[in-house]
């Protein structure tokens, strides 16, 4: 089951410029600040500034997608044709990622809470 977008993370190549920008864009403070990645709480969307986000091959925002059981979702993308860019990986806490690529080239994030 999914339960919708929960994470959008941007590539950034200055992350203080990007912080000024995005802070107050987003009218909030960071609620993890860290040199590897800024993340902020807005609504229910949990929004995220990736300083190596370029190094990783990301050209654009990433969208990830809540789901229960990360791993059997990605088997079933990856039966449906797509192809895995970053496999299962603990990104702190338990916080488990994903990302796989469309038949387009589009990139699909998954997440799985802890």
């Amino acid at each position: 089951m999914s339960s919708g977008v929960s994470t959008v993370v941007y590539p950034v190549k200055d992350l203080s410029q990007a912080k000024a920008i995005y802070g107050r864009l987003w009218a909030a403070e960071p609620t993890m600040d860290e040199p590897y990645y800024v993340g902020y709480r807005v609504g229910d969307l949990d929004l995220g500034l990736d300083p190596n986000g370029h190094a990783k091959g990301m050209t654009g925002p990433v969208t990830y997608f809540e789901v229960d059981d990360i791993a059997e979702r990605l088997r079933q993308l990856q039966e449906a044709g797509a192809t895995t860019r970053e496999d299962v990986t603990d990104v702190g806490g338990g916080k488990l990622v994903a990302t796989v690529t469309d038949a387009d080239g589009n990139v699909i994030g998954l997440t799985q809470a802890p």
